[in-house]
């Protein structure tokens, strides 16, 4: 399950935490924000990714976090682990999401 980031305090206390992390920073106007969201909600019901934590960011509702995260553009899925941006992707793609879930899953 993917859960929504409220603050810029679970944020920061979320990333560095000892539990790989990947966040989805999307905005409601974005078209392929909506086609991958779903995906990425699939990926964070399987048992194998059940060690790393899913979370999401709506850029418009929190624009510092983003900021701060350096994302440009939309959806970009950072993961990060105790504290340290491990990985990014950027875009809908699924493989690409894929590959980034395994990466992170396998640090966990």
């Amino acid at each position: 399950m993917v859960a929504e980031i409220k603050t810029e305090e679970e944020y920061k206390q979320l990333i560095n935490g000892d539990k790989p992390i990947i966040v989805d920073f999307w905005a409601t106007w974005c078209g392929p924000c909506k086609m991958i969201g779903p995906v990425f909600d699939k990926m964070s019901q399987k048992e194998e990714y059940s060690k790393i934590g899913f979370y999401k960011v709506d850029t418009e509702e929190l624009p510092d976090i983003a900021q701060e995260a350096g994302v440009t553009s939309m959806p970009t899925f950072i993961a990060y682990h105790k504290g340290e941006k491990v990985s990014q992707m950027i875009g809908a793609i699924p493989q690409n999401l894929l590959k980034l879930v395994q990466e992170t899953a396998s640090k966990a």
